[in-house]
Formats: C-alpha cells, sequence, structure tokens
C-alpha cells in the first residue's frame, strides 16, 4: 500500500464548548487533488487549520510523509513543506507585489538560494501575467482576483510538497473564480498535491481526483470526484441538481 503524504487519524477538534470535527480521517497522496465540500460551518475550514497546526487535536494523529505532526506548531509544519492558502488571503498590503512574493521564499533566500527564488519569480510571472504588470504595486490596492492570484503565488515561492487551499473562489466575481481554477488545473498538471476546500462544489469536484463530503463536522461521503458528482444526494444538496 502506497503511503499517504498526509494522513488524518481519527482527529476531534474543538472551538471552545463547540465539537468542531469529529471523528475525521482522510488522505492525500502525492500529485493529487482532494477536494473537501459541504456547507457554511460544515468544519472544512477546520480541518485544514488542523492540519496545519493552527488549532489544537482532542484526539487522533495527523502524519506528514509518515511523521506524526499533530502536536508541532504551524511554523515547523510549514517547514516541513506544506503551504497554507487561507481563506482571508492574508497579504501584507502595504508591501509591493515583489516583497510579497519574496516574503514565500523567505527561507530559501536565508539558505542562499537567490538565484533559484529569482527563477521561481519568473515561473509566477508566467503563471500569473497580471502580477508581472503590477510588480511594484501594493498589494492591497490589487483585486480581489488579483489578490488570490498573488496569495497563490507567494505559497508556491516556499516550493511546497502540499498546499492547503481554503475556498480559494470565495468573494471573487465568476470570471475570476474560472481564472483561478485555469491556474489550478495547470499546478495539477505540474504535479503539485492540493487539498482544495471549496464551497463551489462542482468546480471543486470537476478538478479534482477524489472528494470527501463534510456536514456538521463529520466526513459523511468520500470518493471518486467523477463518482460522487453522480450520486443524488451530492448533486441534491451540493451542486442545485
Amino acid at each position: 500500500m502506497i503511503e499517504a503524504m498526509i494522513e488524518v487519524r481519527n482527529i476531534d477538534v474543538w472551538y471552545g464548548n463547540i465539537h468542531a470535527l469529529k471523528d475525521v480521517s482522510m488522505s492525500l497522496q502525492t500529485g493529487e487533488i482532494v477536494a473537501v465540500i459541504g456547507s457554511n460551518g460544515a468544519g472544512k475550514s477546520t480541518l485544514v487549520k488542523s492540519i496545519a497546526g493552527l488549532l489544537p487535536k482532542k484526539r487522533g494523529d495527523i502524519f506528514y510523509g509518515g511523521q506524526v505532526i499533530t502536536r508541532k506548531p504551524a511554523e515547523a509544519i510549514s517547514r516541513l513543506g506544506i503551504s497554507v492558502i487561507p481563506e482571508n488571503r492574508r497579504l501584507f498590503g502595504s508591501m509591493s507585489v515583489m516583497d510579497n512574493l519574496l516574503l514565500g521564499a523567505y527561507m530559501r533566500l536565508r539558505k542562499g538560494e537567490k538565484k533559484e527564488v529569482t527563477e521561481d519569480i519568473d515561473s509566477m510571472f508566467n503563471l500569473f501575467p497580471r502580477l508581472k504588470e503590477r510588480i511594484k504595486q501594493d498589494a492591497g490596492t490589487l483585486s480581489g482576483g488579483e489578490q488570490q492570484m498573488l496569495v497563490i503565488a507567494r505559497a508556491l515561492m516556499s516550493r511546497p510538497k502540499a498546499i492547503l487551499m481554503d475556498e480559494p473562489s470565495i468573494g471573487l466575481a465568476p470570471l475570476m473564480v474560472k481564472e483561478i481554477f485555469k491556474v489550478l488545473s495547470v499546478l495539477k498538471e505540474k504535479g503539485y498535491t492540493i487539498l482544495l476546500v471549496e464551497q463551489n462544489a462542482r468546480l471543486a469536484l470537476k478538478i479534482s481526483d477524489r472528494a470527501y463530503v463534510v456536514a456538521l463536522g463529520r466526513l459523511v461521503l468520500e470518493g471518486l470526484s467523477a463518482e460522487l458528482m453522480v450520486l443524488d444526494e451530492v448533486k441534491r444538496l451540493y451542486l442545485g441538481a
């Protein structure tokens, strides 16, 4: 059996008195996109934060490459090769596009990888031409879609092994959502490993290899995305059919 890149085993997570995740188990294999879909408040973002080390777990374990990371701090998990693209973007708004990209490569620059970082910046501008046009512009003055592009590019600058994306389409116009998902298709072709938490279930299932459905803090369905897309329950509750 192939060892999962990320494996979550029977975790329980609480927000105060609220039992946010209940006995949740899931896995993410190298090179695949796994979608997590569900309604607002179902526990999708909590799952991302738990894997990233941003929330304590009451029970269960999380593994990365076979190594237990359950109680490692977020900084240590990031250094292992897991990048998070948060729901609210969290850019340094008063800093330029270029400076935000360089911050994404901060640890690599400290290791002396200046040449490789420069090459990766060029790659980001090829992936997101709009960012090159706004290279000196403050991140806080970008449109919502451009900010999302910058957040993704900044995460990629650390050369992560796994990317946790939390609602990348939220708050974006339909045309910009299509553009962002085209980028995700490119990342998939490049072999990136991605956990995609997304309210737009149709797009998430279309682009992903496998998917989990979360409801009230529990995983209630899982399987190949193409198979889940045609299930009556999924179509009725999440696809508007």
